[in-house]
């Protein structure tokens, strides 16, 4: 079953200079267990992507379907519920809250959103940072960890709520060789349950973790050669 499909997506940004055409007729298809990593020259449009796949920027046409929902029809609110019960994001700078301790950071940004799929949060958490590796750091703050040990937080962060999609930008791009190896097999066993991941990279280490490389040129998706 498709976890996420996009169907002949564009979209353009508009300045005083005129249009600048991002996306040109993006098609892209991920079934659960798909691990797919997205390279290409920076401006090439990669995060516009990745944004429009996680229902935060609206395509100029197209359609965009996430566990079969097309999610540009559902109002905003019905949307932001969508994407917090069914998409996790890991970006390359932490994100986390400077004040909050790693349990804290993985569980704060759930709490608005209810009871997250019916899972005990706190639990949740628990299992994810001993999973992860980072129990002994569990009621440190930010400053105190290392930037793997943030990017584990971050990925916690993300897994939470247990989504279904899990869209990755550049995570691996702040850490070194041994963390981002750490953190590109915890994305990887994600898939491995039954997940869809996404991620943008110009990493050969996390194009060499996925099932599968494609390359965006010219505002279009194609597999990598």
């Amino acid at each position: 079953m498709a976890v996420l499909e996009l169907s002949d997506v564009h979209k353009a940004y508009h300045g005083p200079k005129g249009s600048v055409e991002v996306l040109k007729g993006v098609s892209l298809k991920l079934d659960a267990g798909d691990f797919v990593a997205l390279r290409g020259p920076s401006g090439s449009g990669k995060s516009t992507l990745l944004w429009i796949a996680g229902a935060l920027m609206t395509p100029g046409s197209g359609k965009v379907l996430v566990d079969e929902q097309d999610i540009y029809r559902l109002c905003t609110e019905a949307r932001a519920r969508e994407r917090a019960s069914k998409i996790g994001f890991v970006f390359q700078q932490f994100h986390l809250i400077p004040y909050l301790t790693v349990r804290e950071n993985i569980i704060a940004p759930s709490l608005a959103g209810g009871n997250g799929n019916g899972l005990d949060l706190t639990r949740r958490a628990t299992e994810l940072i001993d999973q992860l590796g980072i129990g002994h750091r569990r009621d440190h703050v930010p400053s105190q960890l290392s930037s793997g040990e943030r990017q584990r937080t971050a990925l916690a962060r993300a897994l939470l709520r247990k989504p279904k999609l899990l869209l990755a930008d550049e995570p691996t791009g702040n850490l070194d060789g041994e963390n981002a190896q750490g953190v590109l097999e915890e994305i990887g066993r994600f898939a491995q349950a039954g997940g869809a991941v996404l991620l943008v990279t110009h990493s050969d280490q996390a194009s060499a973790s996925a099932k599968r490389v494609l390359a965006m040129s010219d505002g279009q998706v194609k597999e990598s050669e």
